[in-house]
C-alpha cells in the first residue's frame, strides 16, 4: 500500500515542478518552425506565467492516481515475482527478468489511468477545442508508450542500484540523481513513441499510428521538443523520487515495515 501512497505523491510533484516545461515540448512536439524561445515568449505573452501550467489541472488529478498505479502495479509485481518465480533466471544478458515483467506491468498500469487525463492535458496546452468522445484517442499508443518506458525506467534503475552509482552523496541527492538520470535515460530510449502519440492527441495528425510515426520520421520530427522534454523531465523526476523515498520510508516507520 505504501508504493500506491508513494506513488501518488510522486505524480503530484512530477506536475508541480514539471509542468511549464511540459507545457513547452507539447508545443514543440505539434508545430513546426517554432522553438524554444518563441514558444516561451508567446505563452508568457498570452498569459504570463499560468500559461506555462495550461492542462495542469487534469494531470494533476490524473497524475497522483497514474503514478501511483505505476509503482503499484510495479512493486507488488516484483514482490510476487521474487517470492514464487524460481524457474526464471536470474540474469538474461545481464537483464533481471523480475525488474523487467515488473516494469511493463507498472507502465501498463499507469497507461490504464493516464489515457484520457493526457488527451485533455495536450488539448489545454495547445488550446484546441475537443470533444467527450474524443477522450481516447491515442490511448493505445500512450499504453504502449508507458509499458515501455516504465520498464526502461525500472531496468536503468536497477543498473543504478547494482552499479551503487551515487553511494557516496547524501541521500536527498541520491535520490535526485537516481530519479532524474533513470527517467532521462528512459525518455530517450522511447521518445519517438511520446511525440506520435502527442501529435494523435493532437487532433492534427490523424488516427493512424504508423502513418504519424513515418511523417515524423520523413520530416525529421522524431525528437521534437526533446531538450525541454529531457530538462523538465531530470528536475521533475529528480525531486519527485526524494519526495517518493521520504513518503514511502515514513509510511514503512508508521506501519513497522522497516
Amino acid at each position: 500500500m505504501e508504493s500506491f501512497i508513494a506513488g501518488f505523491a510522486y505524480g503530484g510533484t512530477t506536475v508541480v515542478v514539471g509542468q511549464p516545461l511540459d507545457t513547452v515540448k507539447t508545443i514543440l512536439q505539434t508545430k513546426k518552425n517554432e522553438s524554444i524561445l518563441s514558444v516561451s515568449k508567446k505563452l508568457y505573452q498570452t498569459g504570463g506565467i499560468t500559461a506555462f501550467y495550461r492542462g495542469g489541472v487534469p494531470l494533476l488529478l490524473g497524475g497522483g492516481l497514474m503514478r501511483s498505479a505505476q509503482f503499484g502495479f510495479y512493486k507488488n509485481t516484483l514482490q510476487l515475482l521474487r517470492s514464487n518465480s524460481s524457474s526464471l533466471p536470474e540474469k538474461v544478458m545481464g537483464l533481471d527478468p523480475h525488474v523487467v515483467i515488473a516494469g511493463f506491468s507498472g507502465g501498463i498500469g499507469r497507461g490504464m489511468v493516464e489515457g484520457p487525463f493526457e488527451f485533455l492535458k495536450v488539448r489545454r496546452q495547445i488550446q484546441t477545442s475537443w470533444n467527450y468522445s474524443d477522450v481516447l484517442k491515442g490511448s493505445g499508443t500512450t499504453m504502449v508508450r508507458n509499458a515501455f518506458l516504465f520498464a526502461s525506467f525500472a531496468i536503468y534503475m536497477d543498473f543504478w542500484d547494482r552499479f551503487k552509482l551515487s553511494e557516496n552523496v547524501s541521500s536527498g541527492i541520491a535520490s535526485f540523481l537516481k530519479g532524474g538520470c533513470c527517467a532521462n535515460m528512459a525518455w530517450l530510449t522511447i521518445w519517438p513513441l511520446d511525440v506520435a502519440k502527442t501529435r494523435m492527441q493532437s487532433g492534427k495528425y490523424g488516427n493512424n499510428v504508423l502513418k504519424v510515426i513515418g511523417d515524423s520520421l520523413r520530416s525529421g520530427d522524431m525528437y521534437r521538443g526533446l531538450i525541454p522534454g529531457l530538462t523538465r523531465s531530470f528536475i521533475a523526476n529528480g525531486s519527485s523520487m526524494v519526495v517518493y523515498n521520504i513518503v514511502e520510508t515514513e509510511l514503512k516507520k508508521q506501519w513497522g515495515r522497516t
